[in-house]
């Protein structure tokens, strides 16, 4: 079994729209990336929600398990409290979207930054390419990376796996697990976006990965 766990809320879940994102943003493109990456950890209803996965997670995986994070604080931070005794293995393959020179940007900042990239962003979400160096596409660069991790699944041997990641990633990894087009997926999550600390599992059978629900967490 693999359970897809989106990291518990962030401060910069919390505060997206009065703490991170100001016009003009007061960091560099590699600071900010920096500071999301490095940076960012739990709010109280986060720490919270791992205490709701600890008990789920124990309900749902066997005691053969492997644990496996991004690179991110706040995933990490995830991790350590809902797992917090297993080992976990870090990988870049779980990273959130890198947003490049763009990282923090409003809207705004960013069309009048980098106007070549304003219709992309606006109408084609998942194609477009963040400016400055590491930004990747979630079609491109996201979705290679999460293709790369569900291969690696089907090499490895058979035990319950919990890979602790972001949303976006998440977005990708759905691509790859069900089959379906990361247009669709994009779509869905304008209405229905994963909350955060919550479960997708998926079985695996016949060489093929099937979606069997989402567990959403009650705090």
């Amino acid at each position: 079994m693999l359970f897809l766990v989106r990291h518990a809320e962030s401060i910069e879940n919390a505060t997206k729209y009065t703490g991170f994102y100001e016009n003009p943003r007061p960091w560099p493109g590699p600071a900010a990336h920096a500071q999301s990456r490095d940076v960012v950890g739990l709010t109280p209803r986060g720490f919270l929600q791992c205490l709701w996965l600890r008990q789920t997670l124990a309900d749902l995986t066997g005691p053969d398990l492997t644990v496996r994070t991004s690179q991110y604080r706040r995933a990490l931070d995830t991790a350590a409290l809902a797992l917090p005794d297993q080992a976990c293995e870090v990988t870049a393959l779980l990273n959130e979207q890198h947003y490049g020179a763009a990282t923090y940007m409003t809207q705004q900042e960013l069309y009048a930054t980098y106007p070549e990239g304003a219709e992309d962003r606006q109408t084609r979400k998942h194609l477009w390419t963040p400016p400055g160096d590491g930004g990747e596409s979630l079609a491109g660069g996201v979705l290679r990376r999460a293709t790369a991790f569900v291969n690696a699944l089907h090499a490895a041997p058979a035990t319950d796996v919990v890979a602790v990641t972001h949303h976006t990633a998440i977005l990708a990894l759905r691509a790859v697990l069900e089959r379906r087009p990361v247009t669709e997926l994009v779509d869905e999550a304008r209405e229905h976006k994963t909350p955060n600390a919550a479960v997708l599992v998926y079985e695996q059978t016949d060489g093929l990965f099937h979606a069997r629900g989402t567990i959403r967490p009650d705090c």
